[in-house]
């Protein structure tokens, strides 16, 4: 259907309660913009604080693989502030999460015969009678579901038999006896049904024999995981339906070893955290994070180490991803049980390499030789791969774009906002940063004439709003109504510029600054998942020219792809409802549209997992007559008109 274009006009109404002078704006079909990449709605996942661990990924236990030695001295919490964030104190795992059950010195860690990492517990059974092992609490449970794992033990066959046992507040217990011990370590099964919810049951690894047993590692999944993957987050994932995730960081990729993370998951050693508190106990690499991309239906956009990494094992990483299985890499992979080559488009060069925070940071000058062998390296093992260079507004930019031009597909910037005290300055802050970058970067076409018959966009591969305390573990924020009312505007401004913008990756999904949060077994969205959510499935594709004066209101609007509906979003981030009215000129429509409305008239709230949403999407049917609409106070209103 060939559309004509019309006018839609926003006139001054005289009602008790609105701010004057209303808005005066006019939406013009003729004039229509490039298209709206879908990747404008990636996210990002990072491994760091809650994300991914006791996040997306079903892991029941802290430190299964014992990269803290277990001591006498319990005290597995740390305690820090975020002091550039200003953040109050959160706390961290910084020791053994892992109580020893028995007398002092039950438990050691032989250095010698570990299973993986640098030691494994070994456990001197007194005979005696008296239990001796080791425990974990704090594990959450939900009556009826069934909880599955497996543990890795060796020992004395006089020290059988090994209980492992789930022990709730009521006193009721779940057990599973292993009769033999071998002097090799070997994996045993067990499987237990909740018999209550609590969100504080105990895991117990004991014995009553004489002698000694040790642990390679264990792991406690709930049985319904798919893959690995938390059930009830994939369920909200998918909701979000976002098209694209960068892996697996952000600052953690500079010491990141890929390798770390491939075979058999049991056996991948635990590390600290390069780049964040915490460890990184190796159970999520390339294989599950494919298959996590499979399972979303999502694309991968994987970001490779220019910190402290080598050229040649960021080749390697491409040719383990991409290469056929006659290739070293390749032949790895398959034997690692993926034969077929995963075919991953998009790579992110480094991260932030601007900044001396970075592992690895080297001058501008240096590093942009570093890009250059990297970038060729990557495009020897496949040159068919998209390469997102790194980049920052100011002189970083203005020597990468230049000197790597020839070396980048897209460019990456960066934002993140803290709290301003007014709401209407608070949501306002990303769409003019978002802005802000667009508007260098369209400068930097017209000067630099390197960029002659260039289209290199922005990868704004990390940007939200960053401020608060950590509830939810490290950087994990709590984010209210106001957020969403500003994410809903960065995102009308990633519209107006989609011919800069190529790429937006929220940060970071899950509990770290995340739209999604979790607490126990429970999860949901927070409020800036769902103008997220919202706009994915039912904003249009291609943007429209707005003119006029749009007062207080922040207006976008699209075609759909097929030109036969228009939609209009808009966000009323002041306390004071504000009246629109829309002429549509020759152009009919059909009477009955759709509305979808995130609304609460308090900027300051907030959802919580586990409990009903404060804030959540509204779908309704509306009737068109005289297009006469009053959007509600602190309010992202999304409507969707059919044309005849």
């Amino acid at each position: 259907m060939k559309l004509k274009g019309f006018i839609c006009s926003v006139y001054l109404f005289v009602l008790p309660g609105f701010i004057f002078p209303a808005a005066s704006v006019r939406i013009d079909t003729t004039k229509t913009g490039e298209p709206i990449s879908k990747y404008i709605y990636g996210q990002f996942i990072e491994h760091l604080g809650r994300c991914i661990y006791d996040g997306i990924w079903a892991e029941m236990l802290q430190d299964r693989k014992f990269y803290y030695p277990i001591t006498d001295e319990f005290n597995p919490w740390g305690t820090a502030t975020d002091p550039f964030w200003n953040t109050g104190p959160y706390q961290y795992l910084n020791a053994s999460p892992w109580k020893v059950i028995g007398a002092k010195g039950t438990v050691t860690m032989d250095k010698t015969h570990s299973y993986t990492g640098a030691h494994s517990p070994v456990i001197e059974v007194p005979g005696d009678g008296s239990p001796a092992g080791i425990s974990q609490d704090s594990l959450s449970c939900v009556k009826g579901n069934i909880y599955s794992g497996r543990i890795i033990l060796s020992g004395d066959q006089s020290a059988a038999p090994v209980i492992v046992q789930l022990i709730f507040k009521n006193g009721k217990t779940c057990k599973q006896k292993i009769e033999k011990l071998t002097h090799d370590f070997k994996s045993y099964g067990f499987r237990f049904t909740a018999p209550v919810s609590s969100d504080n049951v105990s895991i117990e690894i004991t014995s009553k024999g004489k002698g000694r047993f040790s642990i390679g590692t264990l792991s406690l999944m709930p049985d319904d995981n798919v893959k690995g993957w938390r059930k009830n987050v994939i369920a909200l994932l998918k909701e979000l339906d976002a098209p694209i995730y960068r892996w697996p960081g952000g600052n953690f990729v500079s010491g990141y070893d890929w390798k770390d993370g491939i075979g058999d998951r049991d056996k991948r050693p635990p590390r600290k955290n390069p780049a964040w508190k915490g460890v990184e106990h190796n159970d999520v690499g390339i294989h599950e994070y494919m298959e996590l991309m499979d399972i979303l239906d999502s694309e991968a956009f994987i970001a490779v180490n220019t910190g402290l990494g080598t050229v040649e094992e960021v080749a390697e990483q491409v040719q383990y991803c991409n290469g056929d299985k006659d290739t070293p890499m390749g032949l790895l992979r398959a034997q690692n049980g993926h034969p077929e080559p995963y075919h991953v488009v998009y790579w992110a060069v480094g991260n932030e390499m601007y900044g001396s925070w970075q592992l690895g940071h080297i001058p501008l000058r240096d590093y942009v030789t570093k890009h250059k062998r990297v970038a060729e390296a990557m495009w020897g093992v496949d040159p068919t791969i998209k390469l997102i260079a790194v980049g920052d507004v100011g002189k970083w930019d203005e020597t990468m774009l230049p000197v790597c031009s020839e070396y980048m597909n897209l460019i990456s910037e960066h934002i993140y906002c803290k709290e301003k005290k007014d709401v209407i300055e608070h949501t306002l802050q990303l769409k003019q940063q978002i802005k802000f970058k667009a508007d260098a970067h369209r400068k930097y076409r017209e000067e630099m004439k390197e960029l002659e018959g260039k289209d290199i966009r922005i990868a704004m591969d990390e940007w939200n709003y960053w401020y608060g305390n950590y509830l939810y573990g490290e950087l994990g924020v709590r984010y209210h109504h106001k957020d969403a009312l500003g994410v809903a505007m960065g995102l009308h401004e990633y519209f107006r510029n989609s011919d800069i913008y190529f790429m937006a990756n929220y940060a970071q999904t899950v509990n770290v600054i995340g739209c999604i949060k979790t607490m126990g077994s429970a999860a949901g969205f927070a409020t800036t998942g769902l103008p997220l959510r919202l706009y994915r499935h039912h904003f249009g594709v291609i943007p429209v020219a707005i003119e006029g004066d749009t007062g207080v209101l922040d207006i976008s609007a699209a075609l759909t792809m097929d030109k036969r509906a228009l939609t209009i979003a808009v966000v009323n981030p002041s306390g004071t409802k504000q009246a629109l009215s829309l002429a549509l000129g020759s152009i009919e429509v059909n009477q009955s549209g759709k509305k979808w409305t995130i609304q609460d008239d308090n900027p300051e709230s907030f959802n919580e997992p586990g409990k009903k949403p404060a804030v959540d999407i509204q779908e309704a049917s509306f009737i068109y007559n005289d297009a006469a609409f009053t959007i509600a106070p602190y309010a992202i209103e999304l409507y969707r008109l059919r044309f005849k």
